[in-house]
């Protein structure tokens, strides 16, 4: 965690509630990958993003104490991330009328996204966009055994890939959002790595 962003936890702890503003701002832009790629396709149809985060940001400000009875280790982002969530499975169930099990902490690739795009986004991360026919070919074979490499994953590894890459968590923070331990969560993650290198690894041209 930055420096500023520690003091700022600090002085809300400390009863500065000004701090909460300052710490969600500097959350905001990670708050708002968080939801683009989460958001349900039907809902970005209906809502706008910046809609989500205005309700996400009421929403921390009532659940404040929550987070000022969690220990000191707890990372705030991590927080008001889980805060996120809950507010996305509220919004699923008034717009979509489906009923969705608890955010919680075991929030997954699947509340927002069926695993075939889940899978399909994570290929298309790791295979270079290339513009010649050879390479074009290449990249679309290579696509598809990556696509198919995540899908036969283990969720929770395919979600540590997820946080990683399209959040952009740290493992510290992966691990406190699938309360694993760090080494659990490392070590899931370059399992999962390993297994696209080697797909990547039949494809050089790509990498």
């Amino acid at each position: 965690m930055p420096d500023d962003d520690v003091e700022l936890v600090r002085e809300l702890r400390s009863g500065d509630e000004s701090a909460l503003g300052k710490l969600f701002s500097a959350y905001r832009p990670r708050l708002l990958r968080m939801v683009n790629f989460r958001m349900d396709k039907r809902l970005k149809r209906r809502l706008d993003v910046d809609d989500i985060l205005q309700e996400t940001w009421m929403g921390i400000a009532q659940r404040l104490p929550h987070f000022l009875k969690q220990p000191e280790a707890a990372s705030c982002y991590v927080w008001m991330r889980l805060v996120t969530a809950q507010v996305m499975m509220d919004i699923y169930r008034r717009h979509l009328g489906t009923k969705a099990r608890d955010a919680g902490r075991d929030f997954s690739l699947d509340q927002f996204q069926n695993r075939q795009a889940t899978s399909e986004s994570i290929a298309n991360f790791f295979v270079a966009r290339n513009t010649s026919p050879t390479q074009a070919a290449a990249r679309t074979e290579a696509t598809e055994q990556i696509r198919q490499v995540v899908a036969e994953m283990d969720p929770t590894d395919q979600e540590v890939l997820a946080l990683r890459h399209f959040e952009e968590l740290s493992n510290s923070e992966v691990a406190q959002v699938l309360e694993i331990s760090t080494t659990a969560a490392s070590t899931r993650y370059i399992r999962a790595l390993k297994k696209l290198q080697e797909v990547m690894q039949r494809h050089p041209d790509l990498a």
